[in-house]
């Protein structure tokens, strides 16, 4: 383990990440929808409301809160690179097509939205990182 701190940080502003996304679109759907983020409406921006879609978007996200907090409770190796390698997936693609999806955006929430997503690939390679190599072997470059 390289730095069990560092892995933890991590993954903990990925759970409250995922919480922050997980609990609202899984409960309040429709008001995920009009008010995400915090009143910013980047997700109404998008058309058209699927109430079906938004829920099951809160409940992947809530599985992922759930697999963040256990890789941060234990650090287990595989666990971690396994849920922060899911995650860069499907975090680049969501950053990629809400990249390509802007025409309803202001520029402050264009950057404002694309920083934030693109913040989102830097926690899994610094837990990915910290909790090292398995088998206790230093990494070369």
């Amino acid at each position: 383990m390289r730095a069990a701190t560092i892995a933890r940080i991590a993954l903990a502003i990925l759970v409250i990440s995922a919480v922050s996304v997980g609990i609202p679109a899984a409960l309040a759907p429709h008001a995920f929808y009009n008010d995400f983020p915090f009143f910013a409406h980047w997700v109404d921006r998008i058309p058209p409301y699927n109430e079906h879609l938004v829920t099951d978007v809160g409940g992947l996200y809530l599985g992922f809160t759930v697999l963040f907090a256990w890789a941060a409770w234990t650090l287990q190796p595989t666990l971690v690179r396994a849920v922060c390698s899911a995650w860069l997936l499907a975090a680049a693609l969501h950053l990629g097509f809400h990249a390509g999806h802007l025409d309803n955006f202001d520029t402050a929430d264009a950057i404002a939205e694309l920083t934030s997503l693109a913040f989102l690939l830097i926690p899994p390679p610094l837990a990915i990182w910290a909790v090292g190599d398995p088998a206790g072997r230093v990494s070369r470059p």
